[in-house]
């Protein structure tokens, strides 16, 4: 394996990898982070109490409808539930959240289907989080790549970690890099690379990992440094997509974040 990166370039990446570890840390350490997941309950058929919750939950076009007494304690963007509320939803969207207590109830929708996901802050795996389990930094991960828009960019549709779910997304062009011989990822809009590469299952999540990449067109450094995890990594309540069929490498990537558990 081997890099033609400059040294300078080496160095910096180098120097950025503990900052970017530290900055890894303090999100997923949030009280309403990933960690906090405990369940996910998918909404089907007329409204019904949901285990848990107070009140009653049930799926309606466009969004989830919750219907609560005063007592409850549910407060919907600041306002306290004293009957019916309709929490509106968007297709693949992050999440809305609903106060209830120290729980946040995070209202999705998915592949048309609405769900919510309940973040403790008091969850077993935020109470025993340490840090994510990474590689060692290597030069050898710190590597010249391309950016290549595409013409125009075009619908992609990969399927989910959740049988029946798919996530929509738009492809924007490639990265091209050499890493054991040539190696091309397609590049979805905001710069994400959702791939997968000879160790996973074995020393690192068996789903997906994801790498940022810059939209400018031409050259650039790509450190597989910060290839990180995708919440599915940390929990069984995540949707995650699963990487498109031709980012799937058949050379090891033993850079980046590990399987946490």
């Amino acid at each position: 394996m081997t890099t033609t990166t400059g040294t300078t370039a080496r160095e910096t990446a180098r120097a950025e990898f503990d900052a970017w570890r530290a900055a890894r840390t303090a999100e997923l350490s949030k009280p309403h982070g990933w960690l906090s997941l405990t369940s996910l309950h998918w909404l089907v058929g007329d409204p019904a109490p949901v285990e848990g919750l107070p009140g009653t939950w049930g799926s309606v076009p466009g969004g989830v409808v919750v219907t609560a007494a005063a007592a409850d304690g549910v407060v919907v963007e600041g306002s306290p539930v004293e009957g019916t509320v309709t929490v509106p939803t968007v297709e693949g969207a992050p999440g809305r959240l609903v106060e209830v207590g120290d729980l946040r109830v995070e209202v999705i929708q998915r592949t048309g289907s609405h769900a919510l996901r309940v973040r403790d802050p008091q969850a077993p795996a935020l109470a025993a989080f340490t840090g994510v389990p990474v590689f060692d930094f290597s030069d050898d991960y710190v590597l010249d790549a391309e950016f290549e828009p595409f013409e125009s960019s075009r619908a992609a549709v990969v399927g989910a970690v959740k049988d029946g779910l798919e996530h929509h997304y738009e492809a924007v062009g490639v990265v091209r890099f050499e890493l054991d011989g040539p190696q091309q990822l397609t590049v979805f809009r905001g710069g994400t690379v959702l791939f997968t590469d000879a160790t996973s299952g074995v020393t690192t999540t068996g789903t997906t990992r994801s790498v940022k990449v810059p939209e400018t067109p031409g050259r650039f450094v790509l450190d597989l440094n910060r290839t990180q995890n995708l919440p599915c990594a940390f929990t069984d309540h995540a949707t995650c997509p699963i990487p498109p069929a031709e980012n799937r490498l058949t050379v090891p990537v033993a850079a980046g974040e590990k399987d946490p558990r």
